[in-house]
């Protein structure tokens, strides 16, 4: 006799997640709405990210969707695509000396906070050197994974470095700056786009994932979009830019993804790196500031710009954090571009003449904390 199937084993894993990945959104929703109702910098993205981390943190098993992630983050790339007009591009020659000094800003991040993880913390030498890049969550974690590095560590330092940029700096905004969250004159809304505008906006982000996807760019979802929808705006083939609603939904996925990364982590098992992650974020916060100070006063661009230029934040997260301070959104997204095209071509090259040059063979640690 034929056995009946077992669909519920048939069923992928995404599916089996899906009761989990909408109770986090709904959570992360509930957050946002709070902080909206507070009038805080960013209310839906800090809010469901804040809402997120506590309620995972203290045991709650939530879940966030990298697919639901990826399906929204071309959203991010078709707005900051739209901010490229003839008149910025005009001005892009203003951003080379800051472009120039956000290279010297990586080296000096990445070998201050390796030594700090290696020699003060104690980290093995692979995770430190991994954990120390001022900038890719996803494709750090992978490539260190690849080089024998602890990923969790890896990951967990990370998550927390883009947990504390993206609350810290809205933040400073609104108690020394004055800022007070309003429409965003960079959205538009439903009524705004026409049905051409749509057709256009829709092509500019399968054709822009998939020609990225194609070069092998990384951050297709976003980087693709973005410059397809770049490359329309600057010859006047539309000037439509997404609705504020949606943009709201894309900041709660993605803050509730952000925090959604801490469930089944234990503070208690893991305050060491919490701290370590802690002291650095701030450090790397901190020396964005100072070089953002230096540059403004040489070059006469906002120290507000620099600065969210400099951070060590994700490309998506410091992205929305422009458009809702209304900080030159493409200047910001030109210098995070750079930051991941560096870190991403030249991390690992560089660490392979390291590890022939200082023969490290494993994750071993510092002598100072071996046992």
């Amino acid at each position: 006799m034929a056995q009946t199937p077992d669909t519920e084993s048939n069923r992928p894993t995404w599916f089996s997640d899906i009761p989990a990945t909408l109770w986090t959104i709904g959570l992360g929703a509930v957050g946002g709405y709070l902080f909206y109702l507070w009038r805080m910098p960013l209310a839906w993205m800090i809010g469901s990210m804040c809402m997120t981390t506590v309620l995972a943190l203290a045991g709650l098993p939530l879940k966030g969707s990298r697919r639901l992630r990826n399906v929204v983050i071309p959203v991010l790339g078709l707005m900051l695509g739209s901010a490229f007009t003839p008149d910025v591009v005009g001005n892009a020659a203003l951003w080379l000396p800051s472009l120039t000094a956000l290279v010297v800003f990586m080296a000096v991040t990445m070998s201050t906070v390796f030594w700090f993880f290696y020699r003060v913390v104690g980290m093995g030498a692979i995770s430190s050197y991994f954990s120390s890049t001022p900038g890719g969550l996803a494709t750090m974690t992978i490539i260190a994974q690849d080089f024998g590095a602890d990923e969790r560590t890896v990951a967990l330092t990370h998550s927390v470095r883009i947990l504390l940029t993206v609350m810290i700096i809205p933040f400073w905004f609104k108690l020394f700056v004055g800022y007070e969250p309003g429409t965003v004159t960079m959205l538009g809304t439903f009524s705004d786009i026409g049905f051409k505008e749509v057709i256009v906006l829709a092509l500019c982000a399968v054709i822009g994932y998939a020609a990225a996807h194609y070069a092998r760019l990384p951050s297709p979802f976003l980087l693709g979009p973005l410059i397809a929808t770049a490359i329309v705006h600057l010859t006047g083939t539309a000037s439509a830019k997404p609705p504020t609603e949606i943009v709201n939904i894309a900041q709660v996925i993605i803050g509730s993804g952000i925090g959604a990364r801490f469930s089944g982590v234990r503070l208690t098992r893991v305050f060491k790196v919490f701290a370590s992650a802690t002291v650095s974020t701030v450090f790397m916060v901190g020396l964005a500031a100072a070089f953002a100070a230096v540059l403004h006063h040489v070059t006469g661009l906002p120290f507000e710009s620099i600065w969210l230029c400099f951070a060590p934040g994700g490309l998506a997260e410091m992205s929305l954090i422009s458009l809702a301070l209304e900080i030159d959104p493409a200047m910001v997204s030109t210098h995070h571009l750079l930051r991941i095209a560096v870190m991403v071509f030249s991390a690992p090259i560089l660490f392979k003449f390291l590890q022939s040059r200082f023969h490290i063979e494993g994750d071993t640690r510092h002598p100072a904390h071996q046992r």
